[in-house]
Order: C-alpha cells, then sequence, then structure tokens
C-alpha cells in the first residue's frame, strides 16, 4: 500500500527545528510587538510590522503541524509574561531598524539549514517558504538602512590587476613577525566579525539596563566585556593593514532602567547570539588561511563557549 505523504512521521531533524522555530518565533513577538509599540518612525514601522506578521504565522503553522501529529506544543513565550508593552522606549528606530537586518541574516542562514534537514514534502515547501518571505525581509531593510544612510558597508579592496599563486608555506602559517596583507575573505569576516559584535554589544547592554536578577545582570556584564574585548581583536587586525572600521551602536541606547522584558526571554535572546558567534567564528577559521587569524578565531570560540556555558547553568 503506497503511504500518503500526511502519513509519514517527522524525522528528529524536522521535529527539532520545528521546535527551534517556535520557541524564537515566540520570542519574536513578544520583542517586535514592543518595538511597534515604541516606534516613531513611519518608514521604520512597516518593517517591524512584516516582521511581526512572518513570526506570528509561523507560529500558527508550525502549531497546526505538531497537533496533527499529535505532538506537544513547545511552551515557548507570551506577551503576558516575557514583555511590558508600556515600559519606556530602549532603543532608538535605527538600532531596531538594524537589529531587524542583522536578524533577517540569521535567518536566512537557520531557513537554509531547516530546509536540508527537512524530508517531508510539505514541512520543506514550508521552509521554503519562509526563506523566500525572509529574503524579502532582508531586501526591505537592506534598502531601508540605504536609504536612510544607516547601512554599513564591507570595505572595498583595490581591484586586481593579474592573477598571483600562493607559492611559500609562509602564507598560511605565518604567526609571528611580518605578517602578509589581509586577503578579502579575512577582511570581510573581520569587519563583519565586528558589527555583530558590536550590535551584540549594545543589545546586551539595553537588556542588561532592565534585567532584575542579579545574577542575568552579572552575566549580561560578563558577556558585554567580552564582545568589547573581540571588537577591540578585530579593529586592531584591520588597522594594521590601515583599514578602516566601523563605529557601535551605544548611542541608540536610552538609559531607561524600567523592566520590559523578562529575565527568561534575556537569557533566551542571549543565548541564541552565542550560539550564532560560536558557528560566525568556525566559518571564519575556514575562510582565514594566515596562521595569527586562525589561532585567534579557535581562541575566541573556545571563550564564546565556556560563556555559554555559564548561560546554560543560569
Amino acid at each position: 500500500m503506497e503511504v500518503k505523504e500526511n502519513q509519514i512521521r517527522l524525522t528528529a531533524g524536522e521535529i527539532a527545528q520545528l521546535w527551534v522555530q517556535y520557541l524564537n518565533d515566540s520570542a519574536s513577538i513578544c520583542v517586535l510587538t514592543y518595538f511597534l509599540e515604541k516606534a516613531e518612525d513611519n518608514e521604520i514601522k512597516p518593517i517591524i510590522v512584516y516582521a511581526l506578521e512572518l513570526s506570528k504565522s509561523h507560529i500558527k503553522i508550525i502549531t497546526a503541524i505538531l497537533t496533527e501529529e499529535k505532538n506537544v506544543i513547545p511552551h515557548g513565550f507570551t506577551m503576558e509574561e516575557d514583555v511590558d508593552i508600556t515600559a519606556p522606549r530602549l532603543y532608538s528606530d535605527g538600532f531596531v531598524l538594524n537589529f531587524i537586518h542583522h536578524m533577517s541574516k540569521i535567518g536566512l542562514i537557520l531557513y537554509s539549514a531547516a530546509v536540508a534537514a527537512s524530508v517531508r514534502n510539505d514541512i520543506k515547501t514550508y521552509y521554503m517558504n519562509c526563506l523566500t518571505e525572509t529574503m524579502e525581509l532582508y531586501k526591505r531593510s537592506t534598502e531601508l538602512l540605504l536609504s536612510k544612510g544607516l547601512f554599513i558597508r564591507s570595505l572595498n579592496l583595490p581591484n586586481l590587476e593579474k592573477n598571483e599563486f600562493v607559492k611559500k608555506q609562509w602564507f598560511m602559517l605565518d604567526v609571528i613577525g611580518e605578517k602578509r596583507p589581509l586577503v578579502a575573505s579575512e577582511v570581510d569576516n573581520l569587519f563583519t566579525n565586528l558589527q555583530r559584535n558590536a550590535i551584540g554589544v549594545s543589545t546586551l547592554t539595553g537588556f542588561c539596563q532592565v534585567a532584575q536578577d542579579k545574577d542575568v545582570k552579572q552575566f549580561l556584564l560578563k558577556g558585554i566585556e567580552i564582545g568589547n574585548k573581540h571588537i577591540r581583536l578585530f579593529r586592531g587586525k584591520l588597522e594594521e593593514c590601515k583599514l578602516p572600521t566601523p563605529m557601535g551602536w551605544d548611542a541608540e541606547i536610552t538609559n531607561s532602567t524600567t523592566h520590559t522584558f523578562s529575565d527568561k526571554l534575556i537569557m533566551f535572546l542571549t543565548s541564541g547570539l552565542i550560539s550564532m558567534s560560536v558557528g560566525y567564528y568556525c566559518t571564519a577559521v575556514g575562510q582565514s588561511p594566515r596562521g595569527d587569524l586562525t589561532s585567534m578565531y579557535n581562541r575566541l570560540s573556545l571563550e564564546v563557549q565556556l560563556y555559554s556555558e555559564d548561560g546554560a547553568n543560569l
């Protein structure tokens, strides 16, 4: 007898992806609803609305899938328990737009992985739709950042005039002494990891101001310290080659200390940022042939993983 597609049980990979997305989107609904409540820029509001509508639609679809499969629905985050939309503004509209832009880039990575992990046709189709929607969010946020002069472009390099080939092991293994110039992939990884840490530090700074538990505050302060240290290292590598570095987002945070997000939601979002950092650093290792950069990324990745363990224990 032929088995119908919708009778095939979900695989472990499919269930894992659905659970993770449910938690992420329930958290996003809380954060984006608060952002929308505080937004003043009429050009940025539609971007927040679009991102919020995507998260709400995802929650409905995942709930329907898991209910049909007789699987328990994850206990995610709720407006009643995890956010106070009456709290004062915590971040500027410009920061919110940049935050959504960065989250859309993370979404493109996660949904691509979900497509690859899906076997059942309806699940694969669903994640392909999610990928298309997130591409649109990325496009809209990029265009608005550009029009407002807020988009921070990656660095430009001189045009190549001829092909050159690596002839000595020194190209990869020179750890001490005079270093060769950075190649394009190394420049891009240093620049983008600097950017990610800058927005991460600003996000955690806002969280730290409104966190209630003293242990959560201490955890966030440690994360801010680690992030600033990594920023200095990345900036130093770029400055060694006389390359410009992007500015941070500290000025985009208000001085509000009023309870805004639950400590549970803050810890969840912070843990997600930590996990992505480890992935980005591992990617940079594979794309950075210069030995001192590989050594640096491995060391920083271990530091972030140890910090992640502190968060898991908390």
